[in-house]
């Protein structure tokens, strides 16, 4: 990997990353809304990215920004996991329950729909 790769990945990760927090202020309120647009967003881009890869439309540094730089930056586990703690303490376990299945069943299938529609 090269330093510019490298530089590249880390920007677009930080410009992802604000986007996140973007979506958060705009579904401020609305706890869990916005982990789960950006995580099937994201979701979504990277069965496509990983696609356009396999039929070698883009090539392997292009895949490498985007699914670790864009995906990995908009995309976020750990706030899932502390939101889904937050309702649980809250006394919304069914909340937090629905929040895990969905992110995990809507965010496998958004990648998996964009792969198979980019195939």
């Amino acid at each position: 990997m090269t330093v510019w790769l490298a530089l590249t990945i880390a920007v677009v990760g930080a410009l992802a990353a604000t986007a996140r927090y973007a979506v958060t202020l705009l579904l401020a309120g609305r706890v869990g809304w916005a982990v789960f647009v950006v995580n099937v967003v994201g979701s979504a881009i990277g069965g496509g990215v990983l696609a356009l890869a396999e039929r070698a439309e883009i090539s392997a540094d292009l895949r490498l920004v985007l699914l670790t730089g864009l995906c990995g930056g908009l995309t976020t586990f750990s706030t899932l996991g502390v939101e889904t703690i937050q309702l649980a303490l809250a006394g919304r376990v069914r909340a937090a329950a629905l929040s895990v299945g969905a992110n995990l069943v809507v965010g496998v299938g958004a990648a998996a729909g964009a792969f198979l529609l980019l195939r």
